[in-house]
């Protein structure tokens, strides 16, 4: 059987999605982690839940059209729209790929304003007021990913999809697993799960997020050597946003020629 253009990009994004699940299937701890666990006061998690809930309520809220401020929605929208009637034209591999492309771009200079933002506070000693910098950021990249790919992210099926992009990105093991499929099925169903609570999504969201940077936040508030804490913004970044890509990516193929 010979395989058509899409049908190639489909299973190189079905071998990327493979490659990040596998990779996550087991948690590696380092002997940091280990060692600061100890140190990290009992409530730090709990306070960092807290803040990520309220960035996400209020971003959802009235923070999106100030993100939206921060890059040309309209430049963005327009070029996914050459580049969706190049593909239906030519139908070949290199006008495909435009798009995966052009959505990692988006997202090279988000990691990077993550980082330096990261870094600045870690050198101030101050580690959880920059959690809503790092959040909005995060949306940007994930906002300018699905524009890159042409979808919106105003709807409440948009922002489910988002959140649970975030909290699967930074899962593991069998949970990681089951959540991927679960979103895989959402991508296919496109209705919101019948027992869907923002606030609810919005909590898991938040615990992923939390428990992920609850080592590095504490760093963060150390002067000097909240550097390094900092610094690990960028890597977290990095994580969802790929994973959001795929996502995304896998919207875009089945919605259009798989």
């Amino acid at each position: 059987m010979v395989l058509n253009a899409w049908q190639k990009e489909w299973n190189r994004m079905q071998r990327m999605e493979y490659a990040y699940i596998h990779k996550g299937r087991f948690k590696k701890n380092s002997k940091m982690t280990a060692f600061l666990s100890k140190k990290i006061p009992e409530n730090m998690q709990n306070k960092l839940n807290k803040a990520f809930a309220k960035a996400f309520e209020v971003i959802f809220e009235k923070g999106t059209s100030i993100i939206e401020k921060t890059y040309d929605k309209e430049s963005i929208d327009e070029r996914f729209r050459d580049y969706k009637e190049s593909a239906d034209n030519k139908g070949d591999l290199s006008s495909l790929r435009k798009f995966p492309k052009s959505a990692g771009s988006s997202g090279n200079m988000n990691l990077l304003l993550s980082g330096g933002a990261g870094i600045g506070m870690g050198l101030a000693g101050i580690g959880i007021p920059d959690i809503a910098i790092f959040t909005g950021t995060m949306l940007k990249g994930i906002y300018q990913v699905a524009l890159n790919f042409g979808y919106e992210y105003e709807t409440e099926e948009e922002k489910f999809f988002i959140l649970k992009i975030i909290e699967v990105a930074l899962s593991f093991g069998k949970k990681l697993d089951e959540e991927n499929s679960r979103l895989n099925r959402f991508i296919v169903d496109k209705s919101l799960p019948d027992d869907y609570e923002r606030e609810a999504q919005i909590a898991l969201s938040s615990a992923s997020l939390s428990a992920e940077l609850l080592y590095m936040k504490f760093l963060q508030t150390i002067p000097i050597v909240g550097v390094v804490g900092g610094a690990f913004n960028a890597v977290y970044m990095k994580k969802i946003l790929k994973y959001a890509k795929l996502k995304y990516h896998r919207r875009f193929l089945l919605d259009h020629k798989i």
